[in-house]
């Protein structure tokens, strides 16, 4: 399951906006590289919708079956805005439906707003 728990207004390139809907996975712990150390962590993406802002302000908090998973990009790089640290990234995050093999919202790490 994953969580509806933001939205945000974007615009297409046309100019026109729409409502994108941020989904947030469940709790995992990760290993750092780096220190070895486990941290807790949420996946998170955002995947494109059809209504307006008060349906998707309603919608906040409901839960939808299926999960947030890893997908393979070409390598970009994201600035981690607690450390200033630069990586190389090839990854971003999409919402794969439950019984489903398509996935829907590639969004890189640099996309989504870190708490």
């Amino acid at each position: 399951m994953v969580t509806i728990s933001n939205y945000a207004i974007r615009k297409r390139k046309d100019g026109t906006e729409f409502i994108s809907l941020e989904l947030t996975g469940n709790v995992e712990l990760i290993q750092s590289n780096n220190t070895g150390k486990f941290y807790a962590s949420v996946r998170k993406c955002s995947i494109p919708s059809t209504f307006g802002k008060e349906v998707a302000e309603s919608l906040l908090g409901s839960k939808i079956p299926g999960s947030i998973v890893k997908v393979l990009v070409d390598p970009y790089e994201f600035k981690n805005p607690r450390t200033g640290e630069v990586m190389q990234l090839q990854h971003s995050y999409a919402y794969q439906a439950e019984g489903s093999n398509e996935v829907i919202g590639h969004t890189r790490v640099s996309q989504m707003e870190m708490a």
